[in-house]
C-alpha cells in the first residue's frame, strides 16, 4: 500500500477549518467538497488515458481522454456520500457504487449492511471515498470487495488518516497497486477509537446525529 499525504497551503486551510468545533453542518459539507476535488487531483495523476484526436479552431492534433471502462466511485456509507459531490466536480463520467459499512462501537470492528457496486469491476481503476481511516477496518473490507471483484488498481481518498488505521492497511495490501491519499496524517487514534486531533464524527458533522 501506497500513501500520500497532500501538502498545499490551501489544503492545511481547509483543512483547519474543518476541525473547527464551531464549523457548522452547512459550511462543513461545503469545505468537504472542495477539499475532495483537492484530493481528486492528486489521487487522479495516473488515470489511465488514451490519445484522441481533437479539431482546435487553428489546426489537428493530438489530445487526451479517459479510456474505457470509466473508472469507479465508491463512497463509503455513510459519510462517504458527504464526498461524492466533490470528487464528481472533476470526474462527473464516472460510474458509482456504493458500500454501506457501520463500526461496531464496542469491538471498534466493521459490520457490512449494504453493497451495490457495478457488476464488472475487473481492470477498473476504483476510488474509495472515505473521510476518516482510523482503525482501517472498514476502509480494508471495502477494498477487499474490489480485489475480490476483480479491481487491480484502487486508490482511497481520506480526508484525515490515523498511523493505526495506516499500518493496518499497510499490512494487509502489501501490494503497490492500493493507495491512500489524505489531506492528514493525525497523532493516533483515542480509547473510543476516534481519531486525534482529528475532527470529530464526520457523518454527525456532515449530516446531524442519527440517535
Amino acid at each position: 500500500m501506497q500513501l500520500h499525504v497532500a501538502n498545499h497551503p490551501l489544503i492545511d486551510h481547509k483543512m483547519t477549518l474543518l476541525r473547527d468545533e464551531r464549523t457548522e453542518s452547512p459550511v462543513f459539507r461545503s469545505l468537504v467538497a472542495e477539499l475532495v476535488t483537492l484530493l481528486t487531483y492528486e489521487a487522479t495523476r495516473d488515470l489511465r488515458v488514451e490519445d484522441v484526436p481533437v479539431t482546435t479552431p487553428v489546426r489537428q492534433m493530438v489530445g487526451k481522454h479517459v479510456v474505457h471502462p470509466l473508472p469507479i466511485a465508491v463512497p463509503i456509507i455513510r459519510a462517504g456520500l458527504g464526498m461524492l459531490d466533490g470528487f464528481l466536480q472533476l470526474m462527473p463520467y464516472c460510474e458509482v457504487g456504493f458500500v454501506g459499512i457501520r463500526r461496531n462501537e464496542e469491538t471498534f470492528q466493521p459490520e457490512t449492511y449494504a453493497k451495490r457496486l457495478p457488476d464488472n469491476v475487473s481492470d477498473r481503476q476504483c476510488f474509495v471515498l472515505d473521510p476518516m481511516l482510523a482503525t482501517g477496518g472498514s476502509l480494508a473490507a471495502t477494498v477487499e470487495f474490489l480485489i475480490e471483484g476483480g479491481a487491480t488498481e484502487i486508490t482511497a481518498i481520506c480526508l484525515v488518516a490515523a498511523p493505526e488505521g495506516v499500518e493496518l492497511m499497510k499490512e494487509r495490501f502489501p501490494q503497490d497497486n492500493v493507495r491512500v491519499i489524505t489531506a492528514a496524517l493525525d497523532e493516533g487514534l483515542n480509547e473510543v477509537g476516534y481519531i486525534v486531533p482529528g475532527l470529530g464524527d464526520a457523518g454527525d458533522r456532515l449530516y446531524g446525529s442519527t440517535d
